[in-house]
């Protein structure tokens, strides 16, 4: 399984080098902090994988330009490769020049699809960019009857061979106008739950009874949504987690920062496979079956998807199994951990990385705004 991260913040972060928003302390994204996704890709602490144990199989970064040129258009810029992205000096160096409010990252575990550039996330379509991380249940078994409701269009816009590009074409096919130049959050919102929908409904009708894996993410460069979700009452999701501040700063030396709340207003979101840090009160685990919404105007709303596969009672839906996601090369969720399984959690330090990090601790907050949405209804 694959490793992923957006940023979103109201001023453009400096993937390296100083940024003005969070501190005058220098600040790598996707490679200084402590768990950063860059050291996910050899270190991943929520992936149970004795074939794979690495995300190295590729990586990408797509971003958008924080001044909109007409001349360049509004698609955002993505650069991948199929090298380890710990051992790629151009990721490096661009990383030193690169400035955006709206960041997507990922590091691959191949899954589905070959060894190639093609089949590295993220892409994009017009404005639109897309990752995925996760994979969808006997997705041969689906493949032709997914391209045969696709426009020319679309059918011909996959350029790789992962259920992931394809599970794109799926999303795009699902908005009145791909290459619309704005969309609301009601928009892709509706068409992130109609693909999910249609894939449900295809693996019943194919009697597909192993559940997918669908931690979708699409931006248009404004609205950010993402889901934690498989097709399983039992199961748990693959691992999303998410962190809201004033700041995030790095407050010792080591990588190790903490997001800091100043007031109430949410200048930065961070939503990640795996908590950056070792701070617990940073981060909110995404409930399994939820849809999250970042808007315009850095909102941020959590959205049980309601259907088949919902859990309405909370104390059942504490009780999901992370077995299946292990199997898949996952650990769900830090809570796995004390579960019984023998992998060491983000959220808990080796003690030569609690020495190196002990503090008067933070204070989290939650975050309230939660609204049920049928899936069958949008």
């Amino acid at each position: 399984m694959c490793r992923l991260l957006i940023y979103k913040g109201t001023e453009p972060i400096q993937l390296s080098h100083v940024s003005p928003l969070l501190s005058r302390r220098p600040l790598k994204l996707l490679t200084r902090p402590c768990h950063s996704i860059i050291n996910q890709a050899f270190d991943s602490r929520l992936r149970l994988d004795r074939r794979r144990p690495i995300n190295g199989d590729g990586f990408g970064v797509g971003w958008y330009d924080p001044v909109k040129d007409p001349e360049l258009g509004n698609q955002p810029c993505i650069f991948n490769s199929i090298t380890p992205a710990w051992n790629n000096a151009n990721l490096t160096r661009l990383a030193e020049k690169i400035k955006s409010p709206l960041v997507f990252a990922h590091v691959r575990a191949t899954t589905a699809g070959s060894l190639s550039q093609d089949n590295c996330h993220p892409w994009h379509f017009s404005q639109l960019m897309w990752m995925h991380n996760g994979g969808i249940a006997e997705f041969t078994r689906l493949k032709r009857q997914l391209q045969s409701t696709l426009s020319d269009e679309l059918y011909n816009f996959p350029q790789g061979n992962t259920d992931s590009e394809w599970a794109f074409a799926l999303f795009l096919s699902m908005l009145a106008d791909p290459h619309a130049e704005s969309f609301t959050q009601h928009e892709l919102r509706d068409a992130m739950l109609k693909t999910i929908s249609t894939l449900n409904t295809w693996a019943r009708e194919a009697n597909i009874t192993e559940p997918s894996l669908l931690n979708f993410c699409v931006t248009d460069g404004h609205t950010v949504v993402a889901t934690r979700y498989i097709s399983s009452k039992q199961d748990e999701a693959a691992s999303l987690y998410f962190s809201s501040g004033t700041t995030f700063d790095e407050y010792a030396p080591g990588g190790h920062y903490r997001m800091s709340k100043q007031d109430k207003r949410e200048n930065i979101i961070l939503i990640a496979s795996e908590p950056l840090t070792f701070e617990q009160a940073d981060w909110m685990e995404i409930p399994t079956n939820t849809l999250i919404v970042i808007t315009p105007k850095m909102n941020v709303l959590q959205i049980p998807i309601i259907d088949e596969f919902h859990v309405s009672d909370p104390l059942q839906a504490k009780k999901r199994g992370s077995d299946f996601a292990a199997q898949k090369g996952l650990l769900s969720s830090a809570y796995g951990a004390r579960r019984g399984a023998s992998v060491p959690s983000p959220l808990q330090p080796s003690q030569e990385e609690f020495e190196a990090t002990a503090h008067d601790g933070a204070s989290g907050e939650e975050f309230p705004r939660v609204e049920a949405v049928s899936v069958a209804a949008a």
